[in-house]
């Protein structure tokens, strides 16, 4: 049961390209957002919902990101959960959820359309 703690499986569709940051040390950095799609009936209608997440790939899944992702593109992650938080402006406590990618699984479809 070890390996089932904190993981975290999604296939969805990339919601904009990502955003790469390298860092004086050579460091990457990868951030971008997955849109996944539940569908159910509700009173004879099918209603889809879309959640999204924030994900943050480092090193060879953070080169991989940002050499291969762009919006629309169908992708199943592997990766774990975390939360961070900060002090805005205000002094506010702020707190952001995202997902640590350790895996990369780049599926054939697409929900934009290139041109030539």
């Amino acid at each position: 049961m070890k390996t089932l703690r904190n993981k975290v499986q999604l296939i969805g569709h990339v919601g904009e390209n990502p955003k790469s940051h390298r860092f004086e040390k050579g460091n990457l950095v990868v951030r971008f957002s997955l849109a996944t799609n539940d569908n159910y009936l509700k009173d004879g209608e099918k209603i889809q919902q879309t959640q999204w997440h924030n994900l943050v790939a480092w090193g060879k899944q953070a080169q991989l990101a940002q050499t291969y992702l762009t919006k629309g593109k169908e992708v199943a992650i592997g990766g774990k959960l975390t939360t961070r938080t900060y002090e805005n402006e205000a002094g506010e406590k702020q707190y952001i959820t995202e997902i640590l990618v350790h895996e990369i699984l780049f599926l054939g479809t697409s929900t934009n359309k290139q041109e030539n």
